[in-house]
């Protein structure tokens, strides 16, 4: 039965190529540039004849096979003659070379596989010729046209995609039919018999892109074509492989043979899905298939719009710094990285990080590493600096950063002539060589990043500045509101001396004066005081920091003073130090229950006068602290200007100190204030 539907299915389809081989060659010559279809089209006609005639006659099964390795041949040779085509008459890349040389080969193992079955008939090569590598051939087949598909032009893909459709669906059955064979050591009647008509059913496709196109337009082979592409090829060969194996296994394991070659070849499946989604084997391969068939190791058009829209990308102004870190990684395949912007103190401190949150420190503008990236606009290879002592002692990194043993790179970010900051970035996923190529990469990369960071930041003291001048005009109408008061009670002095011992001009002076307290106070309430300093002075802090204290003990919770270390004394205003003393225990204790403890510690520590404020209050989150707690108009309290913090931070780098805070949401909240202290000299006289 299966004989006569065999050649019904495969007359079918012999009649359908070879109407489509006649119209192909009909419109060929009306339009000389269409795409050289007739062949293939003819090959896939003779191929389904010769089919039909075995399955009629039960005989002619080496001649059917010869006739479909002309087949396979006639398409691979069309499309890798259209790749050829699309270069231009440039020379093909090395990639193209290799595809095409292998596809040589395999056609030509094929062929000699098929004449030893016919001179000298054995198991082994009779399956090998007619099951094995003609599944191979299939892949092979399935390569090239995804190949073709990805890498066409989005206005193009209107006119092949038919085309690409009805190959892909024959090799696809190809491959189904075939690697079935392999399992089972025999091909299936059924799937062989329906083949004829399934291809007969793609003719009417292919007519469509013939229609529709008559040239096939530029196609450029990318680096993610190659990729993709490479992948494919190794999970056919894998199945492949995996399919001899399992049959190896089920005829090989007795009773048990069956029960082991699903369990194998569900571990096989399980195997190859770890290996597509690893991170770090997709990274190795790239970086393989850059080296060896790529004059260049990166795409730049690809690994530039990439970079740009991971840049780019989210809100404006949310998360720029991680994203930003994200980018320069992704161009070297770095799993983590950290950034480093240079603050108004002189330091570079850390503002970012990404998977890396153990790497922190800060570097002084004036140190080696910093001038080193100013000067040089190098990218520094730590493992480099550490093998090569003549390197190490010009460039001198910090041992925060060179006693890490993930610290790969570090990129300057300059903005113009200008050190911005600076990345660390952990070393490759596909340990990938860093050379001229890499450096230069990273660089360019940089510095757009850079600009965008810099960007950001002038935006960041535009918007500062209008706040300032949105504060600075109510202050002037604040003013202007005062000297209205000032000439309403100069009024009323100027009319006491004759009036004062009238009752009614007594009630009225009084009606007055509370009038102008009470607006006076409100005005006091949304304007703090800011008058100038009054100069500096040598400041005993444990005196100080007692009447700080002793200013706060009205609340039902009172803080704790603790010093450690007595006649500490440091050069600084009075006034406005305790002035910022005071906001810091004040805002602890509005920030902590009145079950809760505040506590205030000084201490001695290597040169510095340390001030600790500890709460057991609310805390705050790491990104509140980091992004908002120190910026201006910035407040967590409803009534709050958001002044406090900044001054606070701003005076104390002043005196040349510096603030630390630790805190966590439900665990309260540290202060740490750090003031040098004055010289024994000056301390005693």
């Amino acid at each position: 039965m299966f004989l006569n539907v065999a050649a019904l299915s495969y007359g079918l389809g012999a009649l359908a190529f070879t109407l489509l081989a006649v119209a192909i060659r009909a419109h060929n010559r009306r339009n000389p540039e269409s795409p050289p279809l007739a062949l293939p089209a003819a090959a896939s006609a003779l191929w389904l004849a010769l089919a039909a005639l075995q399955g009629a006659t039960g005989a002619g099964q080496q001649l059917t096979a010869l006739g479909e390795l002309a087949r396979n041949a006639a398409w691979l040779w069309f499309l890798s003659h259209s790749l050829r085509l699309l270069k231009g008459g440039a020379p093909l890349s090395a990639w193209l070379r290799q595809l095409i040389n292998g596809l040589a080969a395999l056609l030509l193992l094929t062929l000699a596989a098929q004449v030893i079955t016919l001179l000298w008939p054995t198991r082994f090569f009779a399956f090998l010729g007619y099951v094995v590598l003609p599944a191979m051939l299939a892949v092979a087949g399935m390569v090239l046209v995804e190949q073709f598909y990805r890498n066409a032009r989005t206005q193009d893909r209107w006119g092949i995609k038919f085309l690409c459709l009805a190959l892909g669906g024959m090799f696809a059955y190809d491959f189904y039919l075939y690697s079935e064979g392999m399992l089972f050591r025999n091909l299936s009647e059924a799937v062989w018999a329906a083949r004829g008509a399934v291809n007969g059913l793609l003719a009417p496709l292919i007519w469509l892109s013939v229609a529709r196109t008559t040239q096939f337009l530029p196609v450029s082979i990318s680096h993610r074509m190659v990729f993709h592409t490479v992948t494919l090829v190794g999970t056919g060969v894998y199945l492949l492989l995996m399919a001899a194996a399992g049959y190896y296994i089920r005829l090989m394991g007795g009773e048990w043979g069956l029960v082991l070659q699903y369990v194998f070849l569900f571990g096989a499946g399980v195997l190859l899905m770890v290996v597509v989604f690893s991170g770090a084997a997709r990274a190795r391969l790239r970086v393989f298939l850059s080296k060896h068939f790529f004059r260049y190791h990166y795409d730049y058009r690809e690994e530039w719009l990439r970079f740009t829209q991971l840049l780019t990308a989210g809100e404006p102004g949310v998360q720029v710094y991680e994203r930003s870190i994200q980018a320069i990684a992704g161009l070297v395949e770095s799993p983590a990285g950290a950034l480093w912007l240079k603050r108004d103190d002189g330091l570079f401190h850390r503002a970012a990080y990404w998977n890396w949150s153990d790497l922190n420190g800060n570097l002084p503008e004036d140190a080696p590493l910093a001038r080193f990236l100013a000067g040089r606009q190098w990218v520094v290879n730590l493992p480099e600096c550490r093998t090569d002592e003549d390197l190490l002692e010009e460039i001198q990194p910090p041992d925060w950063i060179l006693d890490n043993p993930r610290a790969w790179l570090v990129v300057p970010l300059m903005w113009h002539d200008r050190l911005l900051g600076f990345m660390v970035l952990e070393t490759s996923l596909a340990r990938i060589r860093f050379d001229w190529e890499v450096s230069d990469l990273l660089k360019t990369a940089a510095r757009q990043a850079a600009t965008n960071l810099a960007q950001m930041q002038a935006a960041e003291d535009l918007t500062v500045a209008r706040q300032f001048e949105s504060f600075n005009r109510a202050a002037a109408f604040v003013i202007h509101d005062i000297k209205n008061l000032v000439a309403q009670l100069s009024l009323l002095l100027a009319n006491a001396q004759k009036h004062k011992h009238k009752p009614e001009f007594q009630e009225d002076m009084l009606a007055t004066i509370e009038s102008s307290i009470a607006r006076m106070n409100r005005m006091l309430a949304k304007l703090r005081d800011r008058q100038e300093a009054a100069g500096r002075g040598l400041v005993e802090l444990d005196e100080l920091l007692r009447e700080v204290v002793a200013s706060k003990s009205a609340y039902s919770l009172k803080p704790q003073l603790r010093v450690e270390a007595n006649d500490l004394r440091v050069q600084a205003d009075r006034e406005k130090l305790a002035r910022v003393l005071g906001h810091l225990v004040q805002n602890a204790i509005e920030a902590t229950p009145y079950t809760g403890r505040v506590g205030v510690t000084l201490c001695r520590e290597n040169g510095y006068a340390s001030i600790v404020v500890e709460d057991t209050g609310v805390g705050m989150d790491e990104a509140f602290v980091r992004d908002k707690l120190f910026q201006p108009f910035v407040s967590t309290k409803g009534t709050g200007m958001g002044i406090g913090a900044y001054e606070c931070k701003q005076y104390i780098q002043e005196l040349r100190g510096d603030i630390g805070v630790e805190s966590s949401p439900g665990r309260g909240s540290r202060f740490t204030v750090r003031l040098p202290l004055a010289p024994v000299e000056d301390a005693g006289g």
